[in-house]
């Protein structure tokens, strides 16, 4: 079959892996994405540094660049069918930029352009339930001076009602199977499946991030969609409960594949009831962008923070493309890292109001990711990570017999691209990050 190049096209970074027919790492490669002139350049470099310029048909891509996915959910109430539409959504890979509940009204729909959302998330109802918030929303959102298409996940009863407003202004539209077909059931697969349609569709050539050179054909998915994939595949192997969190410059992202024991597989307490594969964003834990993010989060959990920490991040959020060198810098790294890591496994394992705490305690893998890991010197991502399962004052139990691995070659989208076409190489790739 020969080799498969991955690309993450990501907003810093295009960063490829050239996995072998065992699923064997045979190389690896990054360079600055090139969203200025066209992203296609970028992939051209990586391909060309790892030998691969002239097997166009073995690549395949996903990406982040240009913001990545932005998507806005319009729900019928919020602690419920919005709530659940915005769980859907983050897993799907989508960065959720704005949550309307109930009728849409004119300054409803005003707030939601100004959103500039690339798809918009349209749930409402259980099956069976009530279907007037459903139809009024999608009346509207048919009628709104609004580019983004539609994906439509409410009460599969109204699916053909919503189908006719949407069609009657020629509103590009998906339908798929509700988010929330019985109160306490959160059912994300085919809304994950119809927003990443969508996003292939509609929103990666639509970003003009190249010239028509073929970038929309190789992009399978939105880059967090793929990592979620490749850590359900991760926790599939193993049998394991996996979390795994991603450091970025912007975002904290952390992901959970659980699989409910006892109390936890018997009763769904929780009106919108727990999604056992999920995944969080934190738009205020980064490494560059978001630095003086982490401080402030930190400080209102009652972490403390070095002398200079604060400082540090200040600089970094004004110079994001800074790389820190020497132990003073590193230190201070270290410490944002840490701090980033455990806010963020905090909130993705907290409990909301009227919720149980997601049920960590039986994660047996911590995966870590993202460059302030990979780069680090020896022993500071062990050290952040660690103070992730050693944190008891966050709201919920911490994994108790978790082993540690570190992504160093980035395999999890790569195994998440690989998952449907080629399971075999897919599932050779993440044995060998469970191998460490």
């Amino acid at each position: 079959m020969g080799a498969v190049l991955c690309v993450d096209v990501g907003s810093t970074f295009t960063k490829a892996l050239l996995v072998g027919d065992g699923g064997e790492v045979l190389g690896r490669a990054s360079h600055p994405t090139t969203v200025g002139s066209d992203v296609m350049d970028g992939v051209d470099a990586v391909r060309a540094e790892l030998g691969e310029a002239g097997t166009p048909g073995r690549v395949v891509a996903c990406s982040s660049a240009g913001g990545g996915l932005r998507l806005a959910v319009v729900g019928y109430e919020r602690e419920v069918t919005a709530e659940a539409g915005f769980r859907v959504g983050l897993s799907a890979g989508a960065r959720v930029v704005h949550v309307a509940s109930g009728p849409l009204a004119g300054p409803d729909v005003g707030a939601l352009r100004a959103a500039c959302p690339d798809v918009v998330l349209l749930v409402g109802g259980t099956d069976g339930g009530n279907a007037d918030v459903l139809v009024h929303n999608a009346h509207r959102l048919a009628r709104a001076r609004l580019a983004a298409p539609v994906v439509v996940a409410g009460n599969r009863d109204a699916a053909g009602a919503v189908r006719e407003e949407l069609a009657a202004t020629g509103r590009r539209h998906v339908l798929a199977a509700n988010v929330l077909p019985q109160i306490g059931r959160v059912e994300p697969g085919g809304a994950r499946a119809a927003i990443r349609e969508v996003f292939l569709r509609h929103v990666i050539g639509g970003k003009g991030l190249s010239r028509g050179r073929g970038f929309a054909e190789l992009v399978a998915a939105a880059t967090p969609d793929a990592v979620l994939r490749g850590v359900e595949l991760l926790a599939e192997v193993l049998g394991r409960d996996v979390l795994g969190v991603d450091v970025g410059g912007a975002t904290t992202d952390v992901y959970s594949v659980l699989h409910p024991q006892g109390e936890d597989a018997a009763l769904r307490r929780e009106v919108v009831g727990t999604m056992w594969h999920a995944r969080t964003v934190e738009a205020d834990l980064g490494m560059r962008w978001s630095a003086q993010g982490v401080v402030e989060a930190a400080g209102r959990e009652g972490l403390a923070l070095a002398p200079g920490v604060a400082e540090h991040a200040a600089r970094m959020a004004g110079d994001p493309a800074h790389v820190s060198r020497g132990a003073t810098q590193w230190a201070a790294e270290e410490a944002l890292a840490t701090a980033a890591v455990t806010v963020a496994v905090r909130r993705h394992g907290r409990p909301g109001p009227g919720e149980r705490a997601r049920p960590l305690a039986d994660v047996g893998l911590l995966v870590g990711s993202g460059g302030v890991l990979r780069h680090a010197p020896d022993g500071v991502a062990d050290r952040v990570l660690g103070a992730a399962l050693a944190d008891h004052a966050g709201g919920w139990r911490v994994p108790h017999e978790a082993d540690v691995v570190l992504d160093r070659d980035y395999v999890l989208f790569a195994a998440g691209l690989l998952a449907e076409a080629d399971p075999p190489r897919a599932r050779a790739l993440v044995t060998t990050l469970a191998a460490g």
